[in-house]
């Protein structure tokens, strides 16, 4: 698995500096990397379009005219994929990697082990990311990546898989069990949710992060609260 970065930083020496850690990183993990560096925000956007698919953004936040946090935002328009690690020499920062949903912080001057843990984090996440359902819909193989589905629910022998599009097939909801992993959740006899999508618990409902209201069966809030802190 070929894993893409990029590195975003106006300081040349910080950028190469970066880079060398990199490949000291993927060198230790035997991963094989491809590293491209961008000396600002407006380099990175104006090639955008032909880096959609990078794995990891290494960003510096100040930096020119654009820093950071807006180039951040930028991507966020049309990414959701794309890891973000901000790179800054202050903590100031904190709410609006939340807002974009950065993976981490790094403060400078960077420490390698602690970069190297961050990196390890990603990686993992990627190969999380990727695990995908095969469903066989009218003949043809449909693979629908895990972290996309929300929940799947079950009428009479109809299961329907609620990701960016619904799919609706005849099988029983317990065969899709052994195909999910520790993401997802079963509620009863009728549904299994995705706990990553998982906003707010009630004694009766479950609100997902689109707003969605599934019903909570009795006697399934306590063992849905567990599964929630177990992955926190």
């Amino acid at each position: 698995m070929s894993y893409s970065i990029a590195v975003c930083d106006d300081s040349p020496s910080d950028c190469a500096y970066m880079a060398s850690l990199l490949s000291i990183w993927a060198d230790r993990r035997t991963v094989p990397i491809q590293v491209h560096q961008f000396p600002s925000a407006e380099s990175f956007l104006f090639q955008y379009p032909e880096h959609k698919a990078l794995d990891l953004l290494l960003l510096d936040i100040e930096m020119g005219a654009m820093n950071g946090v807006s180039l951040a935002r930028r991507i966020r328009q049309d990414n959701e994929t794309m890891q973000l690690i901000f790179i800054t020499g202050y903590s100031d920062y904190l709410a609006e990697g939340y807002d974009v949903s950065a993976l981490h912080y790094l403060l400078k001057p960077i420490d390698k082990e602690k970069l190297f843990s961050v990196l390890d984090r990603a990686l993992e996440k990627k190969r999380h990311m990727e695990r995908c359902l095969n469903l066989d819909l009218s003949g043809q193989l449909l693979r629908i990546p895990l972290y996309e589905i929300r929940y799947l629910d079950v009428r009479q022998n109809y299961v329907t898989i609620h990701g960016k599009k619904d799919y609706t097939v005849k099988r029983p909801l317990k065969d899709f069990e052994n195909a999910l992993d520790t993401r997802f959740f079963r509620i009863g006899r009728a549904v299994i949710v995705n706990l990553t999508f998982i906003r707010r618990v009630t004694k009766t409902e479950v609100f997902l992060s689109d707003n969605t209201a599934l019903p909570l069966p009795r006697g399934a809030y306590e063992p849905l609260n567990r599964a929630i802190i177990a992955r926190t």
